[in-house]
């Protein structure tokens, strides 16, 4: 696919790029040995989040783990998108089969031409691809946040999922900024009318 470069479309200081990690149905599907415990108000934050970038027109990107093997397996319907999270033709589609998101060329080459300017990160997991793309994303020198109530990360023993997933954003905010799926859209209202209001005045 094309990548393009967002710097010549956005003014990436006011315009994030919104990455949705592995929204797939390897982690809804019961009984499967990836399926998420409690991902339900994850799926709802995302979906509200996915509503945000649609109606303020954010470049939006979909990441997806693709393999051969017993799970994300392209012949399988458990690699396809959990509903209500996924993409429409204007974004961009990725693919990868280790953790981070960098191990897509394409990825690299999209975050090096701009979106490593100004990126929100929501998603699955916590513990897995969205920490390890996070700490890739910091020592790259991108500005990357971690909205850590749009992900969940499966239990590590003897800890409940929701403990590992806050011992995780721990991690994750030595970092990279985390917050809420909820602040983080505030904060984008809040700046988008100042840069409204600047633009109006300098009309004037």
């Amino acid at each position: 696919m094309n990548i393009v470069n967002l710097r010549l479309y956005r003014d990436s200081r006011y315009t994030p790029i919104v990455i949705f990690v592995d929204p797939q149905k390897e982690y809804v599907t019961a009984h499967r040995a990836l399926e998420l415990p409690g991902v339900d108000a994850a799926i709802a934050r995302c979906r509200e989040l996915l509503s945000f970038a649609r109606a303020n027109g954010l470049p939006t990107v979909f990441m997806r783990w693709k393999q051969n093997g017993k799970f994300f397996n392209a012949s399988q319907p458990y690699g396809d998108w959990i509903e209500g999270v996924s993409p429409i033709g204007s974004d961009m589609i990725f693919e990868r089969s280790l953790p981070s998101c960098y191990a897509s060329e394409q990825f690299v080459e999209m975050m090096e031409n701009g979106g490593g300017d100004n990126a929100v990160l929501a998603g699955f997991t916590g513990g897995i691809a969205c920490l390890s793309t996070l700490v890739e994303s910091y020592h790259r020198k991108h500005n990357m946040t971690f909205l850590t109530d749009a992900s969940a990360s499966h239990p590590l023993l003897p800890l409940s999922p929701a403990k590992t997933h806050e011992f995780t954003t721990q991690l994750i905010s030595l970092y990279a900024p985390v917050t809420t799926t909820g602040r983080w859209i505030e904060e984008q209202q809040r700046l988008r009318q100042g840069l409204g209001s600047v633009i109006g005045a300098a009309s004037d």
